[in-house]
């Protein structure tokens, strides 16, 4: 269970890369040489959603290291802050839910 989730997260990851870019694109290249025939409106249509759901998603990644990096900022800065917290973007989502989870109860 622990290698799927850490597979997906790397997964998405890497979707907001440039990488990701090219491989649909290569994709609809290859589909429009190799099945010419049934390269239509549809099938352009699709190829625009793969796009724009990877322009999001690197749009959510890059404010997300954005603001990680203003935490991390805060959290240097506040003495009485704890370092632990730093490194928490390191861990699985389902493992920082549950460590919240847990502080909401202890206070």
């Amino acid at each position: 269970m622990d290698l799927i989730r850490r597979t997906l997260t790397s997964l998405g990851a890497f979707t907001a890369r440039p990488a990701a870019f090219l491989i649909v694109i290569a994709y609809g290249t290859a589909w429009l040489f190799l099945q010419p025939s049934s390269f239509d409106m549809h099938a352009i249509a699709t190829l625009m959603v793969w796009i724009m759901t990877l322009v999001i998603q690197r749009a959510e990644h890059r404010d997300t290291q954005a603001l990680h990096a203003k935490l991390d900022e805060l959290v240097h800065a506040q003495s009485k802050a704890r370092n632990d917290l730093t490194k928490i973007d390191d861990e699985e989502p389902e493992d920082i839910e549950e460590r919240r989870q847990l502080e909401r109860h202890n206070d």
